[in-house]
């Protein structure tokens, strides 16, 4: 096989079946993928969550990962957001020609990794090659579904005054990575993406609390901000923020402060805002702060009947501001 990716490899010809055959079905091989038919065919009972999602990070491998695990991760997280547990997805390359096959194998085996410890099967997918300078070395989509827990009823309708909001870990992390690695930043310690899955973690706070958790949102592009705002914007209610709350690593804050980047609006790849019953937070923060994935969970606010469809932070200060959705692209590619 050839050491870089050509357009034959795209033509659906002999050298799209030896890519096919050599590296993707050897490398994600099982009993659906094997039948190398057009799609696959599932038995699932019930309520089922589908989330697909398109990943143009650049650069393709960074601090704490690459575009592989991360499209797997990213979608994988986005079906968990439902209240459901991933079961399958579908993997589509658009690959540039030119792409070094040792790059490509390195993708594919992060990809099969990350599936693999997510206990997810990719089950069909799809392959295209385009023209060198027509895309940038390699972008992904996944598509992933599964059936939704039996005890979630995942809602924004279901959201009450007094109601907290949890995150599970610290901000800002995934989207300084990338940043501090485009502009050659360097640390006394490595700054890295925080991508991971998070449905297992989800799936416990589902079996232990089941309806008293309304709401699952992961805050990637646009960060916990832009999250917020959104949902603050599809409810009557407003949310009040505490600043002296917000978990964040202190170097990322460092080079938050460096770059004059507002953390709140930084992307993140391995965090969730729960939004709980009142009556539950202390519970719900014990569990997760047993987890690993957790272990900085922190309540940074809660729903209010005051200043309807806003989001204010207090400050560290005490004073308060409006936090707004973030305007225009702070960070092109990020995931």
């Amino acid at each position: 096989m050839e050491d870089r990716i050509q357009l034959g490899h795209g033509s659906g010809g002999i050298m799209t079946k030896e890519l096919l055959d050599e590296l993707i079905f050897e490398a994600f091989s099982n009993p659906y993928l094997d039948k190398k038919h057009d799609g696959s065919i599932v038995d699932m009972n019930g309520k089922v969550a589908i989330s697909t999602d398109s990943f143009v990070v650049s650069p393709i491998f960074f601090k704490g990962g690459n575009i592989g695990d991360l499209a797997i991760n990213g979608t994988v997280n986005d079906v968990a957001m439902c209240g459901a547990i991933p079961k399958f997805l579908t993997l589509s390359f658009i690959i540039e020609e030119g792409l070094l096959m040792t790059d490509f194998r390195r993708i594919l085996q992060s990809i099969k990794k990350a599936a693999a410890e997510s206990k997810v099967e990719i089950i069909t997918g799809d392959t295209k090659v385009v023209e060198r300078g027509k895309g940038d070395k390699i972008f992904i989509n996944t598509t992933g579904f599964g059936p939704i827990h039996p005890k979630a009823n995942i809602s924004i309708d279901r959201i009450r005054e007094g109601d907290k909001i949890i995150v599970n870990g610290n901000i800002a992390q995934h989207g300084i990575a990338i940043m501090s690695q485009r502009e050659g930043l360097t640390f006394e310690s490595e700054i890295e993406s925080d991508t991971t899955y998070l449905h297992e973690l989800v799936e416990d706070l589902l079996d232990t609390f089941g309806e008293k958790i309304k709401l699952f949102r992961d805050p990637t592009r646009g960060g916990v901000a832009s999250v917020l705002s959104e949902i603050a914007g599809e409810t009557t209610l407003g949310i009040s923020l505490n600043e002296n709350n917000l978990p964040i690593d202190r170097q990322v804050k460092a080079v938050c402060e460096l770059l004059g980047l507002d953390p709140l609006y930084v992307a993140n790849e391995g965090l969730f805002l729960a939004i709980v019953d009142q009556e539950i937070e202390s519970d719900v923060l014990s569990l997760m702060r047993s987890k690993n994935k957790g272990k900085n969970s922190q309540t940074i606010g809660e729903f209010t009947s005051d200043h309807p469809k806003k989001v204010v932070m207090k400050s560290v200060i005490g004073g308060k501001r409006i936090v707004t959705p973030l305007l225009g692209e702070q960070l092109p590619r990020i995931c």
